[in-house]
Parts: structure tokens; C-alpha cells; sequence
């Protein structure tokens, strides 16, 4: 069997300089991969969709499901993705629009992703952790870049329990969001958990759903709840937090080739596409039978963007 040996990332991208402060603001850095990587992330071309349009497209795939029959790729690759799902029994449509049911081999491919990411996860030093599905929207608003970037795809809660929440202020539960992401709930908890030199690192992973609430959706592409693996770290210093960040794209590569069979293309975002609250975002990129690009993995190193906002601070080493 002939094993994929791929370079190390750490020669392709030079670490930020290090910050020297008496109480420094942790390093964070954040990774994921979303549902079935290499088949699970955004297509750029997709965007933009039309409310009233989606529910004839819905219709559409529906109809296709049911004839059972498989387009030539060759013919419609859109056409094609959808018949492969519906005939492999790997999902079908829920009930509320956008969602999917994953069906048992479909959830089969996702176990067994989980199976070979958690042993490189806790090889390399983290581990499960799990976190609330409700995060504050104050949460959200200390990080005035991630709120600007999620703000169009949030879900918030405005009734519980039979109340109004969004006129009982005074009540606990009001402005609540349904999570698209964990880092400010994490970064929250961080900052109880994280006291001295002696804390860091903290490494983290969480595997959960996350809901964003898209406009056009595609099964395992784009879907309105998806699941995930998302990891967390802070670290003392710059150096470390570039360390890690590369060490979770390299990961993230070598599953791709390796386990999955889907050859990618590693790199780092533009400024554009960087994460929101990130310092820098690193991507593995793989290519569709569209030639349509479809991002498959990232890993950010957030820097003090987050741990600024939630004040998390250590002693520094005597």
C-alpha cells in the first residue's frame, strides 16, 4: 500500500511576531470540519438565491428522489449529486425547509470520520468537550467583526417557555441565538477556566450541530442545521497559536488524500474570506464535477481578537 507522505505546512506560512506584556491577552486559535469533509462546505456560486424561487427548486429535488432514476453526470452534475443521495439512501429532505435527514449510511460516513479525527485530535493534545446550544446575542456583539459576518445567518429565540422574550427584557432567557459558531461561548468559559501560564495550553474539541439560516440550501452542501466538529485552543504565545493553527490544516490535508480520497488544495484566505474574527484563516479547497470550488476544512488563528473582548487574561511566567 503506498501511504501519501505530505510536506509539513509550517515552511509555507512564517508565524506573526510575539507580544511581551506583564498580563497577556491569550492566543486563540480555532479548526473545523464540516459534516462530511470535502462534501460538506460552501460552493462560492451558490451565494445568492431568490425566497421565491426556492420553493419550486425544493419541489424539484423532491420529484427527482421519487423517480429514482440517476442524471448523467455529464449531463447536469447537479442533477447527478442529488440522484447519487436519494439512490445511496445517504439523506432525504425534513419536513421544515432546509433541513435534511441523515439516514444511517450516510450518519455510517460521518461515524467514521469521527472515529479517525478524534484519534488525531487527542494525539495532538485536545480534548471533547461539549457546549450550550443557546449563546447570549451579547455574546455575539462583544466581537464587532464575528457579528457583522453572522449577523444574516443567525436564528434568534424570541418566545420560551410561553413568553415574549424580546419585550421581557428583565426575564434571563431574552436575546438568545441558536449557535452558527462557539467561539464566543468558549472564549466566555476560557476566561473562567484560564488564570495563570500554568492553564495554557487549553485545547479543545466540540462535535455538535451548529443552525445558520441560509436561503438556498443543497443536501451535505448547504443546509440550515449541520453537523460538525469544531476545535478551540489558547495558547501564551503568537508562536504557539500559528503552530497550532497549521498543525489542524495539516491534519485536515492528510484526511482529505488519505482517508477520504479527495485531493485538495491547501492555502491560506484572502483578507476577504478570512473567518470572521480571525487574524488569518487557512483552508484546504477541493474542486466539484462543476469546477465549482468547495472549501472543505479551515483552521483560523483568531490572535487576541476574542480573548480581548471577553478579557482573558494570564499571569505571565516569572
Amino acid at each position: 500500500m503506498v501511504v501519501l507522505r505530505l510536506p509539513s505546512l509550517s515552511s509555507l506560512f512564517s508565524p506573526s511576531a510575539a507580544i511581551s506584556r506583564r498580563f497577556p491577552e491569550v492566543l486563540r486559535s480555532r479548526h473545523h470540519v464540516r459534516r462530511f469533509s470535502g462534501v460538506s462546505a460552501q460552493s462560492t456560486a451558490e451565494k445568492e438565491a431568490s425566497p421565491e424561487t426556492e420553493p419550486v427548486r425544493v419541489a424539484a429535488q423532491k420529484d427527482r428522489i421519487e423517480d429514482r432514476s440517476v442524471t448523467p453526470r455529464s449531463q447536469d452534475f447537479n442533477a447527478w449529486y442529488l440522484d447519487v443521495i436519494a439512490n445511496a439512501e445517504l439523506a432525504d429532505y425534513g419536513p421544515v425547509r432546509g433541513t435534511m435527514v441523515i439516514r444511517p449510511y450516510g450518519y455510517a460516513i460521518w461515524e467514521a470520520i469521527q472515529d479517525y479525527l478524534n484519534v488525531k485530535f487527542k494525539e495532538t493534545g485536545h480534548s471533547n468537550m461539549y457546549f450550550p446550544q443557546f449563546i447570549p446575542y451579547s455574546f455575539i456583539e462583544k466581537e464587532a467583526s464575528h457579528v457583522e459576518g453572522f449577523s444574516p445567518e443567525l436564528a434568534l429565540v424570541t418566545i420560551g417557555g410561553g413568553r415574549n422574550l424580546k419585550k421581557n427584557l428583565w426575564y434571563n432567557f431574552s436575546s438568545q441565538l441558536v449557535r452558527p459558531t462557539s467561539e464566543t461561548i468558549v472564549n466566555h468559559m476560557f476566561t473562567q477556566w484560564i488564570h495563570s501560564y500554568r492553564d495554557l495550553p487549553l485545547m479543545i474539541n466540540q462535535w455538535a450541530n451548529v443552525t445558520r439560516w441560509e436561503m438556498r440550501t443543497k443536501p451535505f452542501v448547504r443546509t440550515l442545521e449541520f453537523l460538525w466538529q469544531e476545535g478551540h485552543t489558547a495558547h501564551a504565545t503568537p508562536e504557539e497559536a500559528e503552530k497550532e493553527a497549521l498543525q489542524m490544516i495539516d491534519v485536515y490535508t492528510k484526511f482529505a488524500y488519505e482517508q477520504a480520497a479527495i485531493p485538495v488544495i491547501t492555502g491560506r484566505k484572502s483578507k476577504v474570506e478570512t473567518f470572521a474574527g480571525a487574524a488569518r484563516t487557512y483552508t484546504i479547497e477541493a474542486m466539484m464535477g462543476d469546477r465549482k470550488a468547495l472549501q472543505a476544512g479551515t483552521s483560523h488563528n483568531l490572535g487576541q481578537n476574542f480573548s480581548r473582548a471577553f478579557g482573558t487574561q494570564c499571569s505571565a511566567v516569572n
